[in-house]
């Protein structure tokens, strides 16, 4: 497969699945591994992936859950062509498909209730943080400029079978208006776990898992601090990876 000039090949460390990362589009990070880990699928799941950018998610997942079926959804044309390219890279046309569409039409696109789990990795930053390209790839994966929390809450549910599971990564800073949201779409949280970049700073993502219709209960997992003091990383994010 040609690689273009502004492109470059990383090893994902899976299954010796590779991802062909564009250098001017948004490249996933640290969340979207965390994210790929932190979810479950079921042997014949459907899964689908909103906002699914380059398909790091499902191909991670895949790696890990082979017997289920994956859908990636993406608004933006050059991010959805590109994850049809790392899909046919790994070749996993028959159990990853990639959907160009707006999240914000997903139940029209997929029909309701078509999905056991659904993960996704949102914009983090809302209305509050300025904005300094509104019209880049970049600005469109960090900021809420085509679709909002509540958007994407509100799909998942519709989308969602009943006592299917919804896989979420945030910033714990609004994690009081994600559960408000969950709760106003009937997706119930169940478990939650902080991830710290080093054992003494705070908390800068958290990793969310509601299930449809469920009770109220919710199990908060012990914390993962990803870094160790010289820069490696812990035991317990390569435990977590491996």
């Amino acid at each position: 497969m040609m690689i273009n000039d502004n492109e470059r090949v990383d090893d994902l460390q899976r299954n010796g699945y590779k991802l062909i990362q564009n250098k001017e589009c948004f490249c996933f990070g640290m969340d979207a591994v965390l994210l790929s880990t932190f979810a479950k699928a079921q042997e014949n799941d459907k899964v689908l992936d909103m906002g699914t950018g380059n398909g790091v998610i499902p191909i991670l997942m895949q790696a890990k859950n082979s017997k289920a079926f994956y859908t990636g959804l993406e608004i933006q044309e050059v991010s959805a062509a590109l994850a049809k390219r790392n899909v046919q890279l790994n070749k996993l046309d028959e159990q990853i498909n990639i959907v160009q569409g707006d999240i914000k039409e997903a139940s029209k696109i997929f029909g309701g209730a078509s999905f056991n789990v659904i993960t996704t990795n949102p914009p983090y930053m809302n209305e509050n943080h300025g904005i300094v390209n509104p019209d880049s790839s970049k600005a469109i994966a960090r900021h809420e400029l085509l679709c909002s929390l509540d958007d994407i809450i509100c799909q998942a549910s519709k989308c969602l079978k009943m006592k299917g599971h919804f896989f979420m990564v945030h910033r714990p800073k609004r994690l009081v208006e994600i559960f408000q949201v969950m709760c106003k779409y009937k997706l119930e949280p169940k478990r939650i776990k902080l991830i710290h970049p080093y054992d003494d700073k705070e908390a800068n993502m958290v990793l969310i898992e509601a299930v449809k219709g469920a009770k109220s209960q919710i199990t908060v997992e012990p914390a993962l601090v990803v870094y160790n003091h010289d820069g490696t990383y812990t035991k317990e994010l390569l435990d977590m990876y491996n």
